[in-house]
């Protein structure tokens, strides 16, 4: 089942997610959906926060990614088959090089900006089964998971920005949490209802 999207502006954005366990109710179906939502959307990566959901849970897929013509054999490759589930993900370490890579978010449509994150991740989390893994990631693949993440510490990408970019983006903010926006796939909006 396709889920509506939570649009910028909605307090479970901006909620430090809590930690579930293996009997949280009906996981596999949620995780389905997740993934059903984030392919309608044609989104690479989407966290539980974003269907409304403040729970650190988030899944990833790096796929599209992978056929990007300016990327060597060997990045696209390890995209191509990159899809995973992260729950109760803590990241251990960031280190390297600080770089940047424009991003976007399917909470916060037609808003794309140079975020700049660190280049090699530690994560430690449980998959789908609750079995523990400790990975590191770099490149690509870890900044999608930096950018989902930061979805479950109730971070956005746009929280990352210069004050001066903020500033810029006001207008386009104020109007995605008002659904003054065409998007292409469902969304929740916080203040279209009210009016304001």
């Amino acid at each position: 089942m396709i889920l509506p999207i939570v649009a910028y502006g909605d307090p479970v954005l901006k909620k430090k997610a809590k930690i579930i366990d293996a009997v949280y109710p009906k996981l596999t179906e949620l995780l389905e959906n997740m993934f059903e939502t984030m392919y309608n959307a044609h989104g690479v990566g989407l966290a539980a926060p974003q269907i409304g959901l403040p729970i650190r849970l988030f899944i990833v897929d790096t796929n599209p990614f992978s056929e990007d013509e300016e990327l060597s054999e060997e990045e696209a490759s390890k995209l191509k088959g990159f899809k995973k589930v992260f729950i109760n993900a803590t990241i251990l370490e960031e280190t390297g090089e600080e770089w940047a890579f424009s991003e976007g978010c399917l909470s916060i449509p037609d808003v794309r900006e140079d975020v700049f994150r660190k280049e090699t991740i530690k994560i430690k989390y449980v998959d789908e089964n609750f079995v523990e893994h400790i990975e590191v990631y770099s490149g690509l693949i870890a900044r999608v998971i930096q950018h989902e993440y930061d979805h479950i510490e109730g971070v956005l990408f746009t929280d990352k920005l210069s004050t001066l970019k903020k500033r810029l983006i006001k207008g386009k903010l104020m109007n995605i949490s008002k659904g003054k926006i065409n998007s292409e796939y469902r969304m929740r909006f916080p203040l279209a209802k009210k009016g304001r």
